[in-house]
């Protein structure tokens, strides 16, 4: 056995490790968020005394879904819109981390242009979705454009924060080096900004991934008239209180799955590589 194999194998063992318990502790983080969801759910339906036609609860939600003779054509219903929802949240998703990715890039490499920018942006972040829904919908139509450019719109500015900072966050001395042998800002951004700034990309991703669905719910009720979005509305109108309940809870519950699904990898890349993690 050499030398250098003799060296690496306690290296492996340790990194093996090391993504193990981060695996375990993200899964044992992941149980516990969905458990104090469904606690909290039923707590404030009790404490707040809402009446029982009104509020339903995590059993109730269960029985619509999963009990008595239409819970097949029920689970049918809501899946379905929860798919085109996860479709338009995809697409939402894409445009933002795209645009934050893109612009954070052009501010470290053309620094004035962060000053011009980043006060539109955040005028443009200010503004509720609701308020400029109409005009988006008038220049976009009510068709993917729309759903792109709100889904877009609610993700892009906390990403390209967080990215930004993250790659700014390189340390000076890297940047030298690159300098003296030679290497320009692009070389600087990505051999050394885009690599350093991996935990940033990862809460980024957090962060976008449950913006995306409130922007897709929040396009499809004003704009597109599918999804969860719509249906809990018509839902509503038609005081269907248990699908209200139903498609509202497969909603959270998924956003919060995927929210820890990414903290899943998150945690698994970041001890595998050496990171230390970037807080959201």
């Amino acid at each position: 056995m050499s030398e250098n194999t003799m060296v690496t194998a306690p290296a492996r063992r340790r990194g093996t490790s090391s993504v193990l318990r981060a695996t375990g502790s993200s899964l044992l983080t992941a149980i516990l968020a969905l458990g104090s969801l469904i606690i909290v759910w039923m707590a404030a339906i009790w404490l707040l005394r809402v009446p029982p036609f009104v509020g339903k609860g995590p059993v109730d939600v269960w029985r619509y879904l999963f009990m008595g003779e239409e819970a097949e054509a029920n689970r049918a219903y809501v899946f379905g819109e929860l798919g085109q929802t996860l479709l338009d949240a995809s697409i939402g998703f894409s445009t933002g981390m795209g645009a934050a990715l893109l612009l954070a890039a052009l501010f470290l490499l053309v620094r004035p242009l962060e000053h011009a920018i980043m006060p539109l942006a955040l005028l443009v972040q200010s503004m509720p979705l609701i308020a400029i829904a109409p005009l988006i919908i008038l220049i976009f139509g009510r068709e993917t454009a729309t759903v792109a450019v709100m889904g877009g719109l609610v993700v892009v500015f906390p990403a390209l924060v967080t990215i930004v900072f993250g790659l700014r966050s390189v340390s000076p001395y890297m940047v030298e080096l690159v300098s003296v042998y030679g290497g320009g800002s692009l070389a600087t951004l990505l051999r050394v900004a885009l690599p350093s700034s991996v935990p940033a990309l990862f809460s980024a991703v957090r962060i976008a991934v449950p913006g995306s669905i409130t922007g897709a719910l929040i396009a499809e009720w004003l704009a597109t008239g599918q999804g969860v979005g719509r249906a809990i509305v018509a839902a509503v109108a038609q005081a269907k209180m248990s699908e209200v309940w139903a498609l509202a809870a497969v909603a959270t519950i998924v956003s919060i799955s995927l929210y820890m699904v990414v903290n899943l990898i998150e945690s698994a890349v970041l001890a595998r590589f050496g990171f230390r993690r970037a807080e959201a």
